[in-house]
């Protein structure tokens, strides 16, 4: 092949070469293919013996060979051999034996030729060693070469799509797993792997969406403004004081307390009572007026040394539960009698008519017939009844009755300031009662899988931003421990989880930490150690934003693989150059100027980085098309 040039400098993988006059031409006709010349971001081949050392064009410049003084009194640039063409070029690998390799075993020398890529040398480039198992989403920019990503290393991989609006990000994100989904594995895929993806703007919700068929996806669609559907929590994730805590914004010094150690003795009414042949004696509504009659029977007992108030709390709570007997208006007044001086009440009458199977009638007008029924004691009755309005109630407001009931436990001998506990609960009733339309509690991790299905979208458009931001990490940390669960149990990886969150930034953004947001340091948190350590569980994440600066630094810098659209914010472009490895110098300049659909694919499963031009999707494409509004107004 005849040279274009030859090397004249070496400083380290960047050549210098002189080129010959013949090498101007922008492409080349060589073997009956249309090649690419040498130009900004084009291919050249340099020749060392029987290697060919690939290399990209980084810079070109010219160099006046007649004024070598810089005197403008003897200036001949522009004029016919006067000037040299000088290519900058940065080594990018080696191809040996036919196959393209990342080597620093050859270097270019002074005096090596530099001639045009091949259209054979440019296929072993963008070749991958099982084309297979591989997917295209489009081809090369400059060379129209077909571009095949190859499945495993992409899919068992954190991903990254980046680019501005309009820029072709989310046709990037659904051509991607739509052609996974249309390859030759979609059997298996249905089978062995769980696709969730988290959609905030509603894109990815029409029918065939991704390709994928009613029968193996569900679409949750979650509003706070109307008729929603109802994502599947474990109890188990739910009922973590921890996350309670944040939840409820409880303040660490006096209502964090309270939560964890209440919490504990809620989840123990979960747990069923079993007598000695291993039968079940009592159920969590029994445990639960079990203790709650208790509780009333002790203030009862010890009234001279609790607050009276307690009394009225508890008959207030029982009766908003929907207990409804005559004994709790009595019982409600009790502060209001004993200000009377109606001693009486107090002084073991009540409380032995309580407790007591066998009573004698009270004389006092007050009890007369209300705390008896011939003879026998009320208070199975009143346990009866408080268990049957306890079972009847949903798992959101068997929470909040029992957490009333316990901070009148607390508070009743005064272990417990109850101005300090007050003002937690107007917020676990506000949040409860948001949540308990768009949540239901099941029991096991089993009882959500059997939820989802293959593919699941869900849509939070229709939602206030405060469910936009606790959805997300609740269904992913849910998900995240449901995963490492069940691989933890087996010897190898036997099913695959893949989170894709679209427009990341919702809810990875590092800077509320900095105001002192507690939900969103632990969000963060959540995240990190999934992108850490999720890969060993066989749990991957697909982000993509159209601000990669707001997302956490330590969340990008563990991305594997990045599709970069065109990006021009300096602190968007700053963050790549931090947290992205493979990114060189002169790609990242390219990025500002990148036309829609245009990407830089780069990461561990590409061998250099490659400009792709992604395939416009015409049939099936996310609800993200820029509206003509000519159009809509000729309408």
């Amino acid at each position: 092949m005849e040279s274009l040039g030859v090397i004249v400098a070496v400083d380290g993988d960047i050549a210098t070469v002189g080129m010959y006059n013949m090498s101007n031409d922008s492409t080349f006709l060589w073997d009956g293919n249309l090649l690419n010349g040498p130009k900004i971001g084009a291919f050249l081949t340099i020749e060392q013996n029987d290697i060919r050392i690939i290399s990209t064009v980084i810079s070109e410049k010219v160099q006046d060979q007649q004024n070598t003084v810089n005197s403008e009194q003897f200036d001949n640039r522009y004029r016919k051999n006067s000037i040299n063409r000088i290519l900058m070029l940065k080594t990018q690998g080696v191809i040996d034996e036919n196959k393209f390799q990342l080597t620093s075993q050859y270097v270019p020398m002074v005096g090596n030729k530099v001639v045009i890529t091949t259209k054979e040398d440019l296929k072993a480039i963008y070749d991958v060693d099982d084309i297979g198992s591989t997917i295209s989403i489009g081809k090369s920019i400059r060379e129209g070469q077909e571009i095949n990503l190859p499945i495993n290393e992409f899919f068992a991989s954190h991903i990254g799509i980046f680019g501005n609006t309009g820029s072709g990000k989310s046709n990037t994100l659904h051509k991607l797993y739509l052609k996974l989904f249309k390859s030759k594995y979609s059997e298996k895929i249905f089978k062995k792997s769980r696709f969730v993806v988290i959609d905030f703007n509603g894109e990815y919700t029409q029918d065939k969406q991704f390709g994928v068929e009613k029968e193996q996806k569900r679409i949750f669609r979650i509003s706070t403004r109307g008729k929603t559907d109802k994502i599947p929590i474990t109890k188990e994730y739910f009922l973590d004081p921890e996350f309670l805590s944040l939840l409820f914004s409880a303040r660490k010094a006096t209502q964090v307390p309270f939560l964890k150690t209440a919490i504990k003795k809620f989840k123990e009414l979960s747990m069923p009572k079993k007598n000695h042949a291993n039968k079940v004696v009592y159920t969590d509504s029994q445990n639960f007026a079990d203790l709650e009659v208790g509780l009333l029977v002790s203030l009862l007992k010890d009234y001279k040394r609790v607050e009276l108030i307690s009394i009225e709390e508890w008959v207030s709570i029982a009766k908003d539960l929907g207990l409804d007997l005559p004994i709790l208006d009595t019982l409600a007044n009790a502060k209001q009698y004993n200000a009377y001086g109606n001693s009486r009440i107090f002084e073991g009458e009540m409380s032995e008519q309580l407790i007591n199977s066998s009573i004698q009638q009270s004389n006092d007008i007050l009890f007369q017939g209300q705390l008896t029924d011939n003879g026998k004691c009320k208070i199975k009755k009143l346990k009866t009844l408080l268990e049957s309005c306890y079972e009847n109630k949903s798992d959101f407001e068997k929470l909040s009755y029992f957490l009333k009931f316990e901070k009148v436990y607390k508070t009743a001998w005064k272990s417990t300031n109850s101005e300090y506990i007050n003002p937690l609960f107007s917020r676990i009733e506000q949040t409860l009662n948001s949540l308990e339309p768009l949540i239901e509690l099941v029991n096991s991790g089993i009882e959500v899988e059997k939820e989802f299905k293959c593919l699941n979208i869900i849509s939070l458009v229709n939602t206030n931003q405060e469910i936009k931001r606790l959805i997300p990490m609740m269904v992913s940390k849910m998900l995240y421990d449901i995963q490492k669960k069940r691989i933890s149990n087996t010897e190898s990886i036997d099913f695959t989880c893949h989170l894709i969150i679209d427009e990341a930034h919702n809810i990875l953004n590092s800077e509320h930490i900095k105001n002192g947001d507690n939900w969103q340091d632990y969000r963060l948190s959540v995240f990190e150690e999934i992108i850490k350590e999720g890969r060993k569980f066989g749990f991957y994440l697909t982000l993509a934003s159209q601000r990669p600066a707001d997302i956490s630094p330590t969340i990008m810098s563990q991305i594997h693989n990045f599709f970069i659209h065109r990006l021009v914010n300096d602190n968007d472009l700053d963050m790549l150059s931090r947290t992205v490895p493979t990114l060189d110098k002169n790609s990242y300049k390219m990025l500002p100027t990148l036309g829609k659909g245009e990407a830089l694919v780069t990461g561990n499963a590409i061998k250099i980085p490659m400009l792709l031009k992604v395939d416009k999707e015409e049939s099936i494409r996310p609800k993200s098309d820029d509206v003509k509004l000519t159009k809509l107004w000729e309408n």
